[in-house]
């Protein structure tokens, strides 16, 4: 059997766990938790990284931030995991969908402005794929609207728009480090910020609404609960965890840059006969592999497609049902304009297996399993 995903594991990790545990702090924002959100901060540019218990948590952490409260509006894509809307949501927002683009499965950027009213605080684009949205745009609007910018990237770390990367690009930035992603922790994430002036705000809100993280740096003789927050920091251990792979993170994304090269150039002959179409990258975008998908003529072809994969051994699976169709999404959400991609595109995409240590020779079998099924 090819599954689907399996977590990465680079073969330090022991090593690091059993260094924490030794080091007698485990509850997090020690050693290994500070060495995460330094390297993250390195590699990204980012003015400050705080590593978070998901990148779920991350968004949360955003609207609070931003004084997310009731009434308010969020633009967001429906294609997206229900982390995206429910972290807004929470506060008492209405999450507003409006269509994506069929290339990269992004918010289109050109139907944002349509579906501003008085009522909109904040833009949130989603990084489908670890492919960007067309971030220069989405920037542009939201400047002139006075809106702020919440880039989930859970799936974009160590990806990059025009050179910067992203999770940057925002006021806000999440990144997820679920165990499905190229980097893993089991369950984690961080939340990148843009302003330094919002550091010590974030600090807060992470630590359940007090000013601990001052006291542990010295900076204050005793800490107290000053603010809204709740636990939003991971263990040691998983940070332990984490920073094994954030030292291999070059080799991991090597491997997985390998594996979808190999999908591309196998399953081309199929796309150039009008049988699939495989992944757009959009010029200036630099993606990380995230995900390797092809789109089928239609969900009855793609269904098939799965159990004849399944069949023959291959974990292959569709993705997410669009937010806006769902029971809570129609509570507590609106789609604006039209559903011309949205639904149409996500009932053909088929994602293949593709994770850190798949084999040449498992990929080449998927992809003469796919050429038979078209034969």
């Amino acid at each position: 059997m090819i599954n689907f995903n399996l977590p990465p594991v680079v073969g330090d990790e022991e090593e690091y766990i059993r260094d924490a545990i030794q080091m007698r702090k485990i509850c997090g924002d020690g050693k290994y938790t500070r060495l995460c959100s330094q390297w993250i901060e390195e590699q990204t540019g980012a003015n400050k990284v705080l590593l978070t218990t998901s990148c779920t948590h991350a968004l949360e952490m955003a609207a609070l931030l931003l004084d997310i409260k009731e009434g308010d509006e969020v633009i967001m894509p429906s294609y997206t995991f229900v982390s995206t809307a429910d972290a807004f949501i929470m506060r008492g927002a209405k999450a507003v969908f409006v269509d994506i683009r069929p290339d990269t499965m992004n918010i289109d950027e050109k139907l944002i402005e349509s579906a501003i009213t008085e009522r909109t605080k904040a833009v949130v684009p989603v990084h489908y794929a670890g492919v960007s949205c067309e971030m220069d745009t989405i920037n542009n609007i939201a400047h002139k609207y006075g809106l702020k910018v919440v880039e989930d990237a859970a799936q974009g770390i160590m990806s990059t728009y025009k050179g910067r990367a992203l999770g940057t690009l925002g006021d806000y930035g999440c990144y997820s480090f679920h165990e499905t992603k190229n980097l893993s922790m089991g369950e984690g994430g961080a939340l990148l910020i843009s302003d330094k002036n919002n550091n010590e705000r974030a600090e807060i809100i992470r630590e359940k609404g007090t000013n601990r993280s001052k006291f542990f740096r010295g900076e204050i003789d005793k800490y107290t609960w000053v603010s809204l927050g709740s636990s939003y920091l991971p263990s040691e251990l998983n940070a332990a965890y984490l920073y094994a792979q954030l030292l291999k993170a070059q080799d991991v994304y090597n491997d997985r840059m390998q594996s979808w090269h190999l999908y591309y150039e196998m399953l081309k002959p199929l796309s150039e006969k009008g049988l699939i179409e495989l992944p757009k990258v959009p010029d200036g975008c630099v993606h990380n592999a995230h995900m390797f998908y092809i789109k089928t003529m239609n969900l009855e072809e793609r269904t098939r497609l799965i159990y004849y994969l399944r069949s023959n051994g291959i974990g292959a699976v569709f993705h997410y049902i669009p937010l806006h169709s769902a029971p809570a999404g129609i509570k507590y959400g609106r789609f604006v304009g039209k559903d011309n991609y949205t639904t149409k595109e996500s009932e053909r995409l088929l994602r293949l297996p593709i994770y850190y240590g798949l084999k040449r020779e498992q990929v080449e079998f998927i992809c003469e399993k796919i050429g038979r099924f078209y034969m």
